[in-house]
């Protein structure tokens, strides 16, 4: 369903780009050809029709964006890190492997005597 509702956002996002590039702020446009006043829909209504598709298409995104967070796919929440897995993991298949320390055992470094002191 994730994949789904994927796909429709990505098709409604690009019919809105092309409704807009259709559309000019001039008043040109698509609206600019249909100029003669025997057409079926005036330069009046393709710009009002432009207009309500684009509301309509940007609505639709908006929508479905949310809709979407529900069907999230769930991820496997980890409670400690990858490498510390990965290490006991190594460390439980073989019992007799050396696990390094990452510098957690060192000795502490003691000052050597000099001699006249």
């Amino acid at each position: 369903m994730y994949v789904f509702i994927s796909i429709l956002i990505l098709i409604a996002s690009i019919f809105l780009i092309l409704i807009v590039l259709v559309q000019n702020s001039k008043g040109g446009g698509l609206a600019s050809g249909f100029s003669s006043s025997n057409q079926i829909m005036g330069v009046r209504k393709t710009t009002d029709f432009l207009e309500k598709a684009t509301w309509g298409a940007a609505g639709f995104v908006i929508v479905m964006s949310m809709v979407i967070t529900a069907f999230i796919p769930e991820t496997k929440h980890v409670n400690q890190s990858e490498i510390k897995q990965q290490v006991n993991d190594a460390v439980m298949v073989d019992p007799n492997t050396i696990a390094p320390d990452f510098g957690t055992a060192q000795q502490p470094v003691v000052p050597e005597e000099t001699p006249g002191e």
